[in-house]
């Protein structure tokens, strides 16, 4: 018995679909790989330069300095006890890097006078791929 007006897809048909789409993922995959890695890092170079260095900024025009390293991030969130007009919060949360892992803050800075703002990278290590608010 054969069908004379069948509808659907012959297993050729679906093989030939198949092979396309694996093609063309063979193409994007290679171009794709890296970028989330690329968007991490800009974004924690959008913190450390722009979201949290508002932050110290506003702070330090409220209360005429910068936070102490003992103090550090936290005081943008709460009143410390060396704040002595403290208008914030100065941050919305705790900033994290897109790593998971807390800024690190050193005021006065041993790179710039005023303070060092960095985050370990990828690894968690300090090394070549730190992000930082000195170079």
């Amino acid at each position: 018995m054969r069908y004379v007006n069948s509808k659907g897809f012959t297993l050729i048909e679906l093989m030939l679909v198949v092979i396309i789409i694996g093609a063309l993922v063979a193409m994007v995959m290679p171009r794709l790989t890296g970028r989330s890695e690329q968007a991490r890092i800009a974004a924690c170079k959008a913190d450390i330069q722009a979201n949290i260095a508002t932050g110290l900024k506003l702070y330090e025009l409220d209360n005429g300095g910068f936070p102490s390293t003992g103090e550090g991030l936290n005081a943008l969130l709460t009143k410390s006890s060396s704040a002595s007009n403290w208008n914030g919060p100065y941050l919305e949360r705790k900033p994290f890097d897109p790593w998971g892992r807390e800024y690190k803050y050193r005021s006065p800075g041993e790179h710039r006078q005023d303070y060092d703002l960095y985050s370990l990278g990828k690894d968690g290590i300090e090394g070549t791929d730190d992000v930082t608010n000195w170079e």
